[in-house]
């Protein structure tokens, strides 16, 4: 398994490593459905303790995000803007933290084992296009050093959706 452990002396490297692997994978490639799945298998083989990563796009018509490629248990289709972690992220279009996902009003449980989040929105030329979601069966999993390197990693896979 690629983690941070196993190929850095710290997290930082070990995100910055990620983000060269990202490049790499995306260099060349213009189908945003490959890029978004590479990107979710490459974040779900890196990210020790997780048990669910992938990407929801915003459907403008319907005003929700529609479930993308991910990793893990089959998941929620549909989740509307400002319902739940990834539509709140989506709607205010701001990275979101979550410590304990039962504490978060309006928490959609697509996957019971999961006990903390992080979401990160993806916007292109200002632009909702969607959401990176990411769920661990742990509480407290993610933190600021997780947000500052997930964003880094939306803004270079936005370079190629």
């Amino acid at each position: 398994m690629f983690t941070v452990e196993k190929y850095s002396q710290n997290r930082e490297e070990g995100y910055d490593l990620l983000l060269k692997q990202l490049r790499a994978l995306l260099e060349g490639e213009t189908s945003i459905t490959a890029n978004l799945a590479n990107a979710s298998a490459l974040l779900n083989q890196f990210l020790p303790a997780i048990n669910w990563v992938g990407f929801y796009e915003y459907e403008e018509l319907s005003d929700q995000l529609v479930l993308g490629p991910f990793q893990g248990l089959p998941a929620c289709v549909r989740i509307p803007l400002g319902k739940g972690v990834c539509g709140s992220a989506a709607k205010d279009q701001q990275s979101l933290i979550v410590e304990d996902v039962h504490q978060f009003p309006g928490h959609i449980a697509c996957d019971a084992a999961s006990q903390s989040e992080i979401v990160v929105p993806i916007v292109k030329n200002g632009q909702l296009f969607g959401v990176l979601d990411i769920d661990s069966p742990e509480k407290n999993r993610f933190d600021e050093i997780d947000k500052v390197w997930l964003e880094r990693f939306v803004d270079e896979l936005n370079k190629h959706i």
